[in-house]
C-alpha cells in the first residue's frame, strides 16, 4: 500500500513510528519455530552428522503446551517508513523471543511488558515496547491440533537418545530448556502439568501489542500500552475505537523538543513525556534505581568498569525488562562515551550461536525457573563478565583493574540510593526512607512549614491553578506519577554522580588531542598515525589512576570519543561531546589549575549539592524564573513535568468503515488498515512554518495546542559533514560490522558472519601486533640515543600485552567444539600435552619435534637448554601461585612471548591438525589455513623485540638459576684452593652468599625471581696454597625463560696480586643468541652496561689501546651523569638498577677513574702498581696530619668539615672487613660520594692537598681548575636525585 508524503516526510518528528500486533496466526495453524529448527539444523551440521537428520522442531516427549510454536506479525501500521523499513523478522522474534506459549483454565495468565531494542546497520537505533497477554484460542483446527499434538505425546513419552558427543552450544541450549519451552514475550510459562482436554478445558495463548519508537519513552509507552490492555479486558468498550487511539499515537503525537514536555492522551488517561535540554545529560527513561536495587552497588560498579574495559557482557535473568533495564541502566552511565560493540540485551534461544562471537559483547539471556547456572557452559569465559540478575551474583574475569578511588565513589553513590529509600546492598531491600522526596527537600519542607509565605504563596498556586514544586506537596499528582518523578530525579542524580568522575578524571584531555589541519589527510592517513598523546596523558595523572586509564584508553569507546573531537572542527559537535565539553568548560571556571598539580584526592559531585538547593530557588523564583535556570539540574524533569509546554491533538472519531472491529471482551480486535496506514492529509490548525531540520515540525502530522506557550525552538541546520567523513564514521567504528542482523538467519548469512568474524580477528591481530611492534621500537630508539622521546611506558606496554592475551583467548574460543575449563587455550594445551606424553611414554622418549628442540643461549660454559610447548607448559604448572586455568594460559603466553617462542609454539600447537579438527568446527578461526598462516606471522614480528612480560609480572615465583663461573683457561690457575662464593643480585633483589663447593665451576639454585639480573658478587677467603685466582666471567641463566647473563671480570682474586681485592662486583650484560639459532632475534633492545674488564683496565693504565684524550674522558663523565639523571627521570616502576650506571664500563665509577688516571705517574716502582685509591690515602694521611697540626683550624669551618667528613669515609672503607681490593675502594668511595652529594666537595680538597703535585704529571686533569670546576658543577646537577645504592655495594660499611 503506498504511503502519503506526509506520512513519511515527518517520521523523524513522530512519537511512535509503528504499531504491531504479534500473535498466532489461526488461518496458517500451529507451526514449530523455524528459528529453533534452524537452530538443530546448525548443530547437527557442525557435529559432522547429516543437516536432513536434524529434527524440525517436532519434540513429542515434551507436553505440547510447553513446546515452541512460531509466532507472526499478523498486523503493523504503517506498512512502512520511507527512512526505517519495517523489519518484521526482528520484530517478531524480539517481540516473543520464545515463540507463542500455550495454556488453560487452570494456569496462571498475569499479563507482561518488556523492551527491546533493534539494532541498524548505520548504528541507529529503534526502540520496542511490548505489551503481552493472553488470549482465548477460538479456532477449531487449533484446538484440534493442540489435542492430536497431546495424543501423540503421551504415546511418544520414551525418553530422547543421547548423542555421543555434544557441543557446549548443546549444553547451553538444554540447560536454557531445563523446566519447560518457551514464553512468550516475557510472559512466564504455564505449569500445564494436567495436559490439554478440547472436551473441557478452555485453550489460551500469548498476543504481543508492540509500539516502535525512535526515543526510548520507556513510561510513557508502557502506559498507552497498559490502557490499550484494559480497554480490551474491561467490561464495557472504550470511549472511542481502539484505531482512533492507535492513529493518534502514530501520526498526531510528535516528539517533544529538547527541553520541553509533551502530554498526549490515552485511552483513559493522559500521558506526559519530557526531553532533557540540550545542556542536560542525554534522555535515559530505564530507572536506574531498579538496575541498583537488583544488583547492588558493588555489583553494579564492577559490571560498570567491565563496560567501561569492553568484555564480553552476558546478562541473565527470568524476566526481560530485568535485562533491558539493566543494560540500558549500565550503558547510560557511560557519559560521555558510548557502547561500541554488539549489543543485543534481549537474545533469543535461536541465536544463542551470537554468543560464540570472539568479539566485545553485552547481551541478555533469559533463564529458566529453577535452571541451574552450574549447568549452562558458554563457549567462552576468560574474558566474561556474567551478571545473574535475579540471584544478585556477579562473576568477574581475572586481573582487571579497579576504577579509581572506588570505596568512596561507592560510598557517594550510596547516599544518593539511601535518599530514595534505596539499599546500597541490592536484593530489593529498602531503606525505610521516604521514597518520594529526597533526604534535603524533606528537611526544608519540615523548617517551611507554617511560614506566613509560603501560605500565601500555595493560596496563590490554589487560585491561579498554577503547580509549584514542593508548595502544594504534590497532592495533585497520582502514586504512579509520583513514582515517576522520584525515578526519573534519582536516574538523573546518580548519572551526575558518575558523570561528575569522567569529568574530573578527563578534565584536561583536550590537551593531548594531536589534531590534524585537514580532513582528507586525516582520514587518508587515520589508521597509521596516532590522534591522542596517550603517554603524555598517563604521565600527567595521579598514580593511582594508571591502572584503570591505561587500559580504558586502549577501548574503542574512547578512541570514537577522539574522533568525534578531532572531527568537530569540520561538521557539528556530536551532541554527548557537546555537553562533555560545556561541563568541562564550566569545571574551569570555578577551578583553574595547571595540569601538573593533579591529585588522587576524591571530590564528590557538586551537582548534587546544587540540586538540593533546588527547591528553596523554586520558592524564590516563582513568576521569575525562566526554564533555563533548572538545565542543569534534576529538578528541570520535575519542573517540566509539573507544568507540560505541549498538548498533542485528542484522539478522535476517525472515517472508519461502520461494523468492523467491534468489541468483544478478552480479545483485541482485528483494527482497519485503511485508515492506519495513513496520517491526516490536511488540517487548517496547523501552524505554518517551513523551517528545516526542526525537531517537532508543525506539519499535517503534529497538531499542538500551545498552552499559551510559546513554539518550541527550531533547531539550527547542522553543519553537513563530507561524504568521505561520515563514510569513515561507519567504516571505523565498525557499528554495522560489529551489530548482528537478528532478520536474516539463513546458514549462508551466519557462514558469513562468521567469515566477518574471521577477519576482524585477523585485522584486530595485525594491528596489535604492529602498535607494539611501532612503540617498543620507538622507545629502543631513544634508548639507542637517536633523538625524539619515547611514546610507550612499562605500563602502557603491560597493557598492550594483556591486550594481546585477551585477543588470543578470543581466537582460541571461536568455534569451540566443546569447551572445558574457562580458558579456551589452556585447554588446547592440555590436550596437546596429553597427546605428545602418551607419545612419550609408547616410545619412551620424548617425541622428535624438530623445531621445537634449540641450542643454549650461548655456546660457552652452560648446557643445553631444552625447549619445547611441554618444557614450558610444566614451568607454569609447577607454579603454585597460579590457581586458574586463565592465570596459567595468561602466563603460558606471557613466558613464551618472553623467550621469542610464541609464534613458535602456537604454529606446533595447531600443527597438529587432527587435534585441531576435533576440538575446534568447521568455521572456527584455527582451521582457516590462510588466516591462521598469516595470524602466526604477525605474531612472529614480534621477536624482533624484547619483552620481560614474565618476569617483570611473575614477580613472586620461584625459579631455578644457574650459575657458572668461567677462569681463564690459558693460565695454569685455573682451579683455587680457597672456598669461593657467589652472590646475584638484579632489580627485584639477591640470592644472598651462595658458598660454591671446592673444585666445581657450576651450581644450580632456587631464588624467588630476581627480575632482570644487574650483579654479581664474587669472591673467596683466601684459605690454601692456591689461593689465587683469575676468572674470566660469571655466567648466570634463568632455567625458566632462558634469559642468560654474561659479568665479566678478567683479574685476580688473592692477596699480592693485582690489587689485591679478595671479592668483586660484577656488572652484567644481557647475552642475545646466535643467529644461527634463530634468525628471527637478531634485532633486541640496547644492551646492559656490563663491570669494568682488564682490557679496560690495560686502557687506563696506559698498556693496550693507548689513552683517551682529555676531551673523550670530559665527554664520558657527561654520558655517565647524563644517563643518571635520564634514568630519574623516568617513572619509578621503570628505572631499573642504577647500579649499572654508577659501576658498569661506561658508568660513573669508570668515567671519574680515567678522571684521576690522566696525567698520574703509576710507573712500576719496584715492581710495585700504583692505585688511584694509593692518592686518596696519601691524601687523607696528609689532611690527619694537618689535623693534629691545628693546620686545618684556621680554613673556614665547611671546607673543614669536608675534610673530616673525607677522611671519616676513607677510614670506614679501609677499615672494613670487607677485602675489596684498592680499586674496589675507590669504586665504593665514588658510590657513597654521589649517594650522600659530597663527591662535588671532595674535589677541592684533592686538588689543594700537596700529595697532587708529587704523583700528577702538570697536565692531568685533575691540575686543570678550569677542567675541575666543569667537573664540579657536572656532579652538582646529581643533588637533584635521591641515589639509592645496592645492599652488595655498602655491606661491612656503616656510614
Amino acid at each position: 500500500m503506498s504511503v502519503s508524503t506526509a506520512g513519511t516526510g515527518a517520521a523523524p518528528c513522530r512519537f511512535a513510528h509503528y504499531f504491531a500486533i504479534c500473535g498466532l496466526d489461526t488461518e496458517t495453524g500451529l507451526e514449530a519455530d523455524e528459528l529453533a529448527a534452524l537452530y538443530q539444523w546448525l548443530e547437527a551440521d557442525l557435529r559432522g552428522n547429516e543437516p536432513d537428520s536434524a529434527t524440525k522442531g517436532e519434540n513429542f516427549d515434551q507436553s505440547p503446551l510447553r513446546r515452541t510454536f512460531k509466532s507472526k506479525i499478523l498486523a503493523h501500521y504503517p506498512e512502512t517508513v520511507e527512512w526505517n523499513p519495517f523489519d518484521q523478522d526482528a520484530v517478531n522474534m524480539l517481540c516473543m523471543p520464545r515463540g507463542l506459549s500455550f495454556c488453560t483454565q487452570a494456569d496462571r495468565r498475569e499479563p507482561a511488558f518488556h523492551s527491546f531494542i533493534i539494532t541498524r546497520e548505520d548504528g541507529s537505533r529503534s526502540y520496542g515496547f511490548v505489551q503481552t497477554f493472553y488470549e482465548e484460542v477460538t479456532s477449531g483446527p487449533v484446538r484440534a491440533a493442540m489435542q492430536t499434538l497431546h495424543h501423540m505425546h503421551q504415546a511418544e513419552r520414551a525418553p530422547p537418545s543421547s548423542s555421543s558427543s555434544s557441543s557446549s552450544m548443546d549444553s547451553l541450549a538444554s540447560s536454557l530448556e531445563d523446566g519447560g519451552g518457551g514464553g512468550g514475550g516475557g510472559v512466564d510459562p504455564p505449569p500445564s502439568g494436567g495436559g490439554y482436554d478440547a472436551s473441557r478445558d478452555t485453550l489460551y495463548v500469548t498476543k504481543a501489542l508492540c509500539l516502535l519508537a525512535p526515543v526510548p519513552f520507556m513510561t510513557a509507552c508502557r502506559r498507552f500500552l497498559a490502557q490499550l490492555l484494559r480497554a480490551v479486558t474491561a467490561p464495557e468498550p472504550p470511549p472511542l475505537p481502539l484505531e482512533s487511539y492507535v492513529h493518534n499515537v502514530l501520526y498526531e503525537v510528535p516528539l517533544p523538543a529538547p527541553g520541553r514536555s509533551l502530554r498526549f492522551h490515552g485511552v483513559y488517561e493522559p500521558v506526559v513525556c519530557q526531553r532533557p535540554g540540550p545542556g542536560e545529560l542525554p534522555l535515559a527513561d530505564y530507572p536506574l534505581g531498579d538496575a541498583f536495587a537488583l544488583l547492588g552497588v558493588e555489583n553494579l560498579l564492577q559490571l560498570y568498569t567491565c563496560t567501561l574495559l569492553e568484555m564480553q557482557l552476558l546478562l541473565y535473568s527470568q524476566d526481560y525488562q530485568r535485562l533491558m533495564t539493566v543494560a540500558e541502566g549500565v550503558t547510560s552511565l557511560l557519559f560521555p562515551f558510548q557502547w561500541q560493540h554488539v549489543y543485543v540485551p534481549i537474545l533469543p534461544p535461536s541465536l544463542l550461536h551470537f554468543l560464540d562471537a570472539p568479539v566485545p559483547y553485552l547481551m541478555g539471556l533469559q533463564s529458566r525457573e529453577g535452571a541451574d547456572r552450574s549447568k549452562l557452559e558458554l563457549p567462552q569465559e576468560a574474558n566474561l563478565c556474567f551478571v545473574d540478575i535475579d540471584n544478585h551474583r556477579i562473576e568477574l574475569p581475572e586481573d582487571f583493574p579497579q576504577l579509581p578511588n572506588m570505596a568512596e565513589f561507592r560510598e557517594e553513590i550510596s547516599d544518593v540510593l539511601r535518599q530514595y529509600g534505596i539499599s546500597p546492598n541490592g536484593g530489593g531491600e529498602e531503606d525505610g526512607r521516604n521514597g518520594n522526596l529526597a533526604r534535603e527537600e524533606q528537611e526544608v519542607m519540615e523548617r517551611l512549614q507554617g511560614n506566613a509565605t509560603l501560605e500565601r504563596l500555595q493560596a496563590l498556586t490554589r487560585r491561579t491553578g498554577v503547580t509549584v514544586a514542593g508548595v502544594d506537596g504534590g497532592a495533585s499528582r497520582t502514586p504512579e506519577e509520583e513514582e515517576e518523578l522520584s525515578n526519573a530525579k534519582l536516574s538523573v542524580q546518580l548519572r551526575e554522580v558518575f558523570a561528575g568522575r569522567f569529568t574530573a578524571m578527563f578534565s584536561d584531555y583536550e590537551a593531548f588531542v594531536i589534531h590534524s589541519p585537514d580532513l582528507e589527510s586525516w582520514l587518508s592517513s587515520r589508521e597509521h598515525m596516532h590522534n591522542f598523546d596517550k603517554a603524555s596523558f598517563l604521565s600527567d595523572q595521579p598514580e593511582p589512576y594508571l591502572p584503570f586509564l591505561s587500559h580504558f584508553i586502549e577501548t574503542q569507546m574512547f578512541a570514537t570519543f577522539i574522533d568525534n573531537k578531532i572531527m568537530s572542527q569540520w561538521e557539528a559537535k556530536e551532541p554527548l561531546l557537546r555537553v562533555f565539553d560545556a561541563r568541562i568548560d564550566k569545571a574551569r571556571l570555578y577551578n583553574v589549575r595547571a595540569p601538573s598539580l593533579r591529585s588522587s584526592n576524591y571530590q564528590r559531585c557538586t551537582r548534587l549539592k546544587e540540586a538540593g538547593e533546588c527547591t528553596v530557588c523554586v520558592l524564590n523564583c516563582v513568576g521569575g524564573a525562566t526554564r533555563g535556570d533548572f538545565a542543569c539540574r534534576p529538578q528541570a524533569i520535575e519542573q517540566r513535568l509539573l507544568k507540560v509546554d505541549h498538548t498533542a491533538l485528542h484522539p478522535h472519531l476517525l472515517d472508519m468503515k461502520i461494523g468492523e472491529g467491534r468489541y468483544q471482551r478478552g480479545f483485541f480486535p482485528k483494527l482497519q488498515a485503511a485508515v492506519l496506514n495513513t496520517g491526516p492529509t490536511n488540517n487548517r490548525s496547523v501552524p505554518p512554518s517551513t523551517t528545516p531540520g526542526c525537531l517537532a515540525t508543525p506539519n499535517s502530522m503534529a497538531f499542538w495546542e500551545w498552552d499559551n506557550a510559546s513554539p518550541p525552538p527550531f533547531k539550527p541546520p547542522k553543519k553537513s559533514a563530507s561524504a568521505s567523513c561520515l563514510r569513515y564514521m561507519q567504516e571505523a567504528r565498525g557499528l554495522g560490522k560489529r551489530q548482528p542482523k537478528l532478520s536474516d538467519l539463513s546458514p549462508a548469512v551466519i557462514a558469513q558472519t562468521n567469515c566477518k568474524f574471521v577477519e576482524g580477528l585477523l585485522k584486530e591481530c595485525r594491528m596489535k601486533t604492529k602498535r607494539m611492534l611501532v612503540e617498543k621500537l620507538g622507545r629502543e630508539a631513544v634508548e639507542l640515543g637517536h633523538g625524539g622521546e619515547a611514546s610507550i611506558t612499562g605500563l602502557e606496554e603491560n597493557t598492550l600485552i594483556a591486550s594481546l592475551c585477551d585477543l588470543l583467548e578470543r581466537i582460541w574460543s571461536h568455534g569451540l567444539q566443546n569447551k572445558q575449563g574457562k580458558s579456551a587455550l589452556w585447554s588446547h594445551l592440555l590436550h596437546y600435552q596429553g597427546r605428545e606424553e602418551r607419545l612419550e611414554t609408547q616410545q619412551g622418549e620424548l617425541p622428535a619435534s624438530g623445531p621445537e628442540r634449540r641450542k643454549s643461549e650461548t655456546s660457552v660454559g652452560l648446557p643445553y637448554l631444552p625447549v619445547s610447548v611441554l618444557q614450558d607448559m610444566r614451568h607454569i604448572q609447577s607454579m603454585s601461585e597460579i590457581k586458574t586455568d586463565v592465570g596459567r594460559a595468561r602466563a603460558w603466553l606471557r613466558l613464551s612471548l618472553e623467550k621469542k617462542l610464541l609464534s613458535q609454539h602456537l604454529k606446533m600447537l595447531l600443527s597438529r591438525q587432527g587435534l585441531t579438527k576435533k576440538l575446534y568446527k568447521r568455521y572456527a578461526f584455527l582451521r582457516c589455513e590462510e588466516e591462521k598462516e598469516q595470524f602466526l606471522f604477525h605474531l612472529l614480528s614480534l621477536n624482533a623485540v624484547d619483552y620481560f612480560c614474565f618476569t617483570c609480572v611473575f614477580t613472586t615465583i620461584m625459579i631455578p638459576y644457574r650459575a657458572v663461573i668461567i677462569p681463564i683457561k690459558k693460565l695454569s690457575n685455573t682451579m683455587t684452593t680457597s672456598n669461593p662464593w657467589v652472590c646475584v643480585s638484579g632489580e627485584l633483589g639477591d640470592s644472598g652468599v651462595m658458598q660454591i663447593p671446592k673444585n666445581v665451576l657450576e651450581m644450580t639454585f632456587d631464588c624467588q625471581n630476581l627480575g632482570k639480573l644487574t650483579s654479581t658478587q664474587l669472591g673467596h677467603d683466601n684459605a690454601g696454597l692456591l689461593a689465587k685466582w683469575l676468572v674470566d666471567c660469571v655466567m648466570v641463566r634463568n632455567e625458566i625463560t632462558g634469559h642468560t647473563y654474561k659479568f665479566p671480570c678478567g683479574r685476580w682474586l688473592g692477596r699480592g696480586v693485582d690489587d689485591g681485592s679478595l671479592e668483586r662486583v660484577l656488572i652484567g650484560e644481557l647475552l642475545v643468541p646466535g643467529a644461527e639459532e634463530d634468525s628471527g632475534r637478531g634485532s633486541r633492545t640496547p644492551e646492559l652496561q656490563r663491570s669494568p674488564s682488564q682490557t679496560r683496565r690495560s686502557s687506563i693504565m696506559g698498556g693496550r689501546g693507548g689513552k683517551l684524550t682529555s676531551g673523550q674522558i670530559q665527554e664520558t663523565i657527561g654520558e655517565a651523569v647524563n644517563n643518571i639523571i635520564k634514568h630519574f627521570h623516568k617513572p619509578e616502576k621503570e628505572r631499573g638498577s642504577l647500579t649499572i650506571l654508577l659501576c658498569g664500563e661506561n658508568g660513573l665509577v669508570g668515567a671519574l677513574e680515567q678522571f684521576f688516571h690522566h696525567g698520574f705517574k703509576s710507573a712500576r716502582l719496584f715492581q710495585k702498581t700504583v692505585f688511584v685509591w694509593d692518592f686518596i690515602e696519601k691524601a687523607v694521611a696528609y689532611m690527619e696530619s694537618c689535623d693534629q697540626m691545628g693546620d686545618l683550624q684556621e680554613t673556614p669551618e665547611p671546607l673543614g668539615l669536608t675534610c673530616h667528613s673525607l677522611c671519616r669515609y676513607a677510614n670506614a672503607i679501609n677499615s672494613t672487613r670487607r677485602s675489596i681490593g684498592k680499586d674496589g675502594k675507590f669504586q665504593l668511595l665514588v658510590c657513597l660520594g654521589a649517594r650522600d652529594h659530597l663527591m662535588d666537595q671532595w674535589l677541592p680538597l684533592l686538588v689543594e692537598c700537596p700529595v697532587l703535585q708529587r704523583m700528577y704529571d702538570d697536565s692531568a686533569l685533575l691540575r686543570d681548575r678550569t677542567t675541575v670546576n666543569t667537573l664540579i658543577g657536572v656532579l652538582e646537577t646529581l643533588h637533584h636525585f635521591h641515589i639509592t645504592l645496592e645492599a652488595s655495594l655498602v655491606k661491612g660499611v656503616d656510614l
